[in-house]
């Protein structure tokens, strides 16, 4: 079988996952000292222990990673905070927000690669150490974990407190 493909496929989700690593522990590093930040500690490690598990599978199939895609990631990440956020010197709520926004789309992608690798490429039969079920439910309690805290800041920097109010009571009339 040719794993050209796969290979490429591979090291761009290992990038992508060298990203999301990244920001994670530095939105931990920002929130360090709150609730939100001993979540963020959690969900940084795990997703860095994700990470390790990627780059043993890679290496159990014999597939070099790219340290280009993966310095272009880190690189990405560090150019990613200097966007905009309201606020010139500060963390924002903005930050918070995007920051947690750009962390859920990273696990549920992440959901999606395990899924893909599972069943679409057939790693859980050349790999039947892998148990790709339960880093689906891994992803699946990150995400979970950081849900509450996402939809609390997206109402903070967005200023829909006062409307997801008028549309609790609006539903009870």
């Amino acid at each position: 079988m040719d794993d050209r493909l796969l290979r490429i496929y591979m090291n761009d989700q290992l990038a992508l996952g060298i990203a999301w690593r990244e920001v994670a522990r530095r939105s931990q590093r920002s929130n360090e000292g709150s609730e939100l930040g001993a979540t963020l500690a959690r969900v940084a490690e795990a997703i860095a222990e994700d990470v390790a598990t990627f780059e043993d599978i890679m290496e159990r199939l014999a597939m070099p990673k790219s340290p280009v895609k993966s310095a272009l990631a880190v690189v990405g990440e560090r150019l990613g905070r200097l966007k905009l956020n309201g606020s010139v010197s500060s963390y924002s709520p903005l930050s918070r927000f995007v920051e947690l926004d750009f962390l859920a789309m990273g696990i549920d992608g992440k959901k999606l690669l395990w899924a893909n690798l599972r069943d679409l490429a057939g790693l859980s039969a050349r790999l039947p150490g892998v148990d790709f079920d339960r880093l689906i439910q891994r992803a699946q309690r990150q995400r979970d974990e950081i849900e509450p805290f996402r939809i609390d800041a997206g109402r903070q920097a967005l200023g829909g407190a006062a409307a997801g109010a008028l549309g609790t009571e609006a539903a009870v009339s």
